[in-house]
């Protein structure tokens, strides 16, 4: 049998006390002992209360001392100043997990982050799980056990069902509870985490990941304090066939690094999170309604099984809506086979026959095109996905109860397919879909969007771990501060980023002899500027292209002269002379080391003009070529990568084994990095290979009042 979860006395204990229990079952201090005696708690329950020799009805006990038998889980509601001395009680006891609704800690400033502080060092002391401070509390209405003051149970305990909600915001966490139950879905498990002094959204995520009865989960997060804890819970929950659905709000701002990295300036706290939500496999919600037609979909009792949906409808209308929404979200409206569609013409001559199916109304003249329509869908036709637009027709007293027939019927013979509707029913009618294992969407749009959001949860969790190669172990060391292009591409290549054969020069005859040895290469060479105070060398006049190889000298003494003048408090280290090289498009690659998520990679469409596009997508590093395919495509210009406008198409396995590389040096490395920019990496025509003509790494943050000096 296995071990339970390390959670297990938070969310599933056999004993609980509550501090400050209240005989007014209407106060914070009172809700919870009330919430507990009506959902039918089995364990035994503490109210701890000197004052009062019972509490609602039950005995209470002047401190916890005096409670005759084991504790497993606390329930905190005094006030802070009283808090401490709770949490010290508990260690005495044993007990093993604490909610603390209790308020005042680091949400007020530097005295109440240092009164947490030294509530966490109890907790961890005493090995205590601690829930808070600062929280709505949690229930688990599996159990009866409800530490909390949520208004959400002020009209009693509402039925467990299969969805599990974690949020880090108890008010808005109780919003979305009220906003699940209209529509229709039981929450079995809910915690709201607070200050997550200790107990984070990730540790509500594995312990839901574990738990047999939940078969999805929805989250509602403002931060993640630990990426890595976060992947690992995502990933349990992936393993166990659960779906994690996420809605995360709120931004930061870009630090310091942005003035001199372009990655840095792009990589906005929202787009990192967007892309590792994705990358872990989390469907983002963007809105509570959203995150609710969402969790709906994925809690049907079953996920759809791939992207091909047969639409159903009696509006042409409708069918055209739904199926462009389907074209946006990603769904394959697959045509009927040409008997099948001979086959709806039988039954309407003025049917559309392909998919959409528009049967028109003529079904309230003949209910039975229902069931043949059905029947062809699901059956001989085997969609694994249908929706149907049947508008009023669920509420019509003429419609309702055929309608009905004939999908729940449908519905019952393909238990293995997914079946949804898009009709307007009355609450009671809408519950008596849902358990035959049908959902109702009012909204035919959001109702193809949710099934493709749950196909989407469907395609993760049956997928396998995509292979990422080993980290590279025992790197030399990097220079601390910013290493300038000749270093960074040195240790670039390295690593294995392709790039340029080139020289460092420091005079005009240098520069002509590096001509000399680069001719075999090419006969027009590329000069830059190296220096570490200028980082956009371009705006310096730094840069000269397209130099004949015998004016490498006279180029030399000009583009020296042009940065002196425009910069003249520059240091300058030399020039670099590199062969010119033509065809292909550029990229840019970037590190920028997250607070968050450690190195997280960038992509996007290089040059000049990458502020400006910002076709840029993301990844948390290491991966493996295959991921990095998967980036390449996510861009909006991957269509240039592939050959637009007759150009030929570029080495996109170059491009994806440099990012590949990379990500692994970035891993290893990523005590040390601040940010990597390699712009541009030119992709050339597919079998020429890519090679980076510019990079820069910082190992440390920019000093200030450096930056006049970059620009």
């Amino acid at each position: 049998m296995p071990a339970p979860h390390p959670l297990t006395p938070l969310l599933a204990p056999g004993s609980v006390a509550i501090f400050g229990a209240s005989n007014d079952p209407t106060r914070i201090s009172g809700r919870s002992l009330r919430y507990y005696r009506e959902a039918g708690f089995q364990g035994a329950l503490y109210p701890i209360n000197p004052t009062r020799d019972t509490v609602q009805g039950l005995r209470a006990y002047p401190d916890l001392a005096a409670v005759p038998g084991p504790v497993e889980c606390a329930v905190i509601a005094v006030p802070a100043n009283l808090a401490v001395e709770a949490m010290e009680a508990c260690v005495k006891k044993g007990v093993k997990a604490v909610v603390m609704f209790t308020a005042g800690f680091a949400e007020i400033g530097p005295e109440g982050r240092l009164m947490q502080e030294r509530i966490i060092a109890i907790a961890q002391g005493g090995g205590i799980r601690l829930c808070g401070p600062n929280c709505l509390g949690l229930f688990n209405m599996r159990a009866g056990h409800t530490p909390t003051f949520s208004s959400f149970l002020e009209e009693g305990p509402t039925p467990a069902g299969p969805l599990g909600m974690v949020t880090q915001s108890g008010a808005f966490g109780t919003h979305l509870l009220a906003l699940s139950a209209r529509r229709g879905i039981q929450v079995g498990v809910w915690l709201s985490t607070g200050n997550e002094a200790d107990v984070s959204v990730a540790d509500g995520i594995s312990f839901l990941a574990d738990d047999p009865d939940t078969t999805a989960i929805a989250c509602y997060v403002e931060q993640i304090k630990d990426g890595a804890q976060f992947a690992a819970a995502v990933a349990r929950a992936r393993a166990n066939g659960k779906p994690v659905i996420a809605m995360k709000v709120g931004g930061s701002t870009i630090g310091a690094a942005a003035a001199a990295s372009h990655t840095a300036s792009l990589a906005g706290s929202d787009a990192v999170y967007d892309a590792a939500l994705r990358q872990l496999g989390v469907e983002r919600a963007k809105t509570p309604a959203d995150l609710v037609e969402i969790a709906y979909a994925c809690t049907r009792g079953r996920l759809p099984r791939s992207r091909r949906l047969a639409v159903v409808t009696m509006s042409g209308g409708a069918g055209v809506l739904m199926a462009d929404a389907a074209e946006e979200e990603g769904l394959e409206l697959t045509p009927l086979a040409e008997e099948s569609q001979k086959e709806v013409l039988s039954w309407v001559p003025f049917a559309a026959p392909r998919n959409p199916v528009d049967v028109t109304a003529q079904a309230l003249n003949d209910p039975s095109i229902l069931d043949k329509g059905f029947e062809l869908l699901l059956g001989k036709e085997s969609f694994p996905s249908m929706v149907g637009f049947f508008t009023t027709w669920a509420s019509s007293p003429q419609m309702a109860e055929p309608l009905f027939r004939a999908v729940s019927s449908a519905a019952a013979r393909y238990p293995d397919r997914y079946f949804a509707l898009s009709a307007i029913a009355s609450p009671e009618m809408q519950r008596r879909y849902e358990a035959a294992g049908v959902g109702l969407f009012e909204d035919p749009w959001r109702a193809v969007a949710a099934i493709a959001a749950a196909v989407r949860c469907a395609e993760r969790l049956g997928a396998a771990p995509l292979p990422v190669p080993p980290v590279p172990r025992d790197l030399p060391p990097l220079p601390k501060g910013r290493i300038a292009e000749h270093d960074a591409k040195r240790i670039l290549a390295a690593a294995g980023i392709p790039v340029l054969d080139e020289r460092l020069v420091t005079s005009a005859g240098e520069a002509r002899a590096a001509a000399l040895d680069l001719g075999a290469i090419s006969e027009r060479l590329v000069l830059k500027i190296v220096s570490p105070d200028i980082l956009h060398k371009t705006e310096m006049g730094g840069v000269m292209l397209d130099v004949p190889a015998g004016e490498a000298g006279t180029a030399y003494d000009r583009i020296v002269e042009r940065v002196r003048a425009r910069a003249p408090g520059a240091k300058i280290d030399g020039v670099l002379v590199s062969p010119m090289v033509q065809g292909g498009v550029e990229m840019i690659l970037g590190v920028q080391n997250d607070a968050v998520f450690g190195p997280v990679v960038m992509l996007g469409l290089g040059g000049i003009f990458v502020e400006v596009l910002r076709d840029v997508t993301f990844r948390i590093a290491p991966f493996g070529t295959e991921e990095a395919h998967k980036m390449i495509a996510e861009l909006r210009g991957a269509a240039i990568l592939e050959g637009a406008r007759g150009q030929p198409p570029c080495d996109l396995e170059a491009l994806a084994a440099a990012l590949s590389s990379l990500s692994l040096f970035a891993a290893a490395k990523r005590t040390e990095l601040t940010s990597i920019d390699i712009n541009p990496l030119l992709v050339r025509p597919k079998g020429a290979g890519a090679a980076a003509l510019d990079a820069l790494i910082l190992t440390s943050d920019p000093i200030p009042g450096d930056e006049v000096a970059m620009h």
